[in-house]
């Protein structure tokens, strides 16, 4: 159980040889990869949300999807199933995505930004374990969302079908779709490449069960370590691929695309472990499992595109520090509005966490 997992340890360094590669092509500084980020820009390419700094049909999620759902087609691993419920799923699709956005990232651009030396990610990764934490002491009272049933080759097919039209619809339609000129959504690596990229990710996590929050959670539950080994390895590739680019910078500050809130990036970070325990992975695992035919968690990467859009339709999601025309200093954060959601979804997690917790009866005797 303890043993090392070769294949998860090559899984992480190609992942952070593929976010630098991403980086080095044009995507944002930091952010090679981040499943939360680049829901949030398909989201706006479709219109979901109007921020038209962060708008682009991101070829990177379908890339995973589609890879994961060719490896598992390959390894006969593609196994339709649903029916744990969906809508509880959606909903917490949904408040992970508020959290991570509260945040700028995902668990994997948390890892990714480590790598780039933003201490800002290094504080919020112990929100990111407490959350974990959290929903450890739940899962040991009973914490259970029903178990998922063998569904029909069509239900298991629909996520990969979508990642598919979302493509088509990005090469062939760009005067529809929305498409940022500035701000993140502009920076972006050339369409094709990233998707062959993604390609080899998606096969790759599928097949190693590359899972940041899986990882913490098995180290905590039973002291097993083997995904954590993957996501030391993106770390540390990225530190050394930073390194030599010239573009590692130890700081809070002046950070790409990030806050120094601190407080709240810890609690957004909190609200992603916690919401991701329950749902039984990270934002990339749901995509890798949506590509394998799990009809629940594409419910729940499509309540994660809703909730970016919920993010920036209300003005949730975080501001990054910036320099203002006076070449002053600006601290971002997020808005008043955006702190109480991320305390709302805390509350809705509890909710949910206790409503779907029996504790096992003690043994009599």
């Amino acid at each position: 159980m303890k043993k090392v997992n070769p294949l998860v340890v090559i899984s992480g360094v190609v992942v952070g040889i593929a976010a630098l590669v991403l980086t080095w092509l044009g995507n944002p500084k930091n952010m090679g990869f981040c499943i939360a980020c680049f829901e949030r820009d398909i989201a706006g390419a479709l219109s979901l949300h109007s921020a038209q700094k962060v708008q682009y049909m991101r070829p990177e999620i379908m890339g995973i999807i589609l890879g994961a759902f060719i490896i598992a087609l390959v390894t006969k691993e593609f196994r339709p199933k649903a029916g744990s419920s969906p809508a509880t799923r959606f909903l917490l699709g949904a408040v992970v995505m508020i959290g991570a956005l509260a945040f700028l990232g995902c668990p994997l651009r948390m890892v990714i930004r480590i790598g780039g030396g933003d201490v800002n990610a290094m504080i919020a990764l112990l929100g990111f374990v407490l959350g974990v934490f959290i929903g450890t002491l739940f899962l040991k009272r009973g914490f259970n969302l029903k178990r998922a049933y063998p569904a029909p080759l069509f239900e298991g097919s629909v996520m990969p079908a979508v990642a598919v039209g979302l493509l088509v619809l990005g090469i062939t339609a760009p005067a529809v779709i929305k498409m940022s000129v500035e701000g993140p959504g502009s920076m972006r690596a050339p369409f094709f490449i990233a998707l062959a990229i993604a390609l080899v990710v998606g096969a790759l996590a599928q097949k190693s069960r590359l899972c940041m929050v899986g990882g913490v959670r098995d180290a905590i539950l039973f002291g097993d370590f083997k995904l954590l080994y993957g996501f030391v390895a993106i770390i540390l590739t990225i530190v050394i691929g930073n390194l030599i680019m010239g573009n590692f910078n130890l700081s809070m500050l002046s950070q790409p695309i990030a806050h120094s809130s601190t407080l709240w990036n810890v609690l957004g970070m909190v609200v992603v472990g916690w919401g991701s325990v329950l749902l039984g992975g990270c934002p990339l695992r749901q995509l890798v499992l949506a590509g394998e035919g799990n009809g629940d968690c594409a419910v729940t990467v499509f309540g994660m595109i809703i909730g970016a859009a919920l993010s920036h339709n209300f003005g949730w999601a975080g501001n990054p520090d910036s320099v203002n025309e006076l070449g002053e200093y600006v601290t971002g954060g997020i808005s008043n509005g955006g702190k109480i959601a991320v305390v709302a979804c805390i509350a809705i997690v509890l909710i949910i966490s206790f409503v779907n917790s029996k504790k096992e009866a003690k043994k009599n005797g």
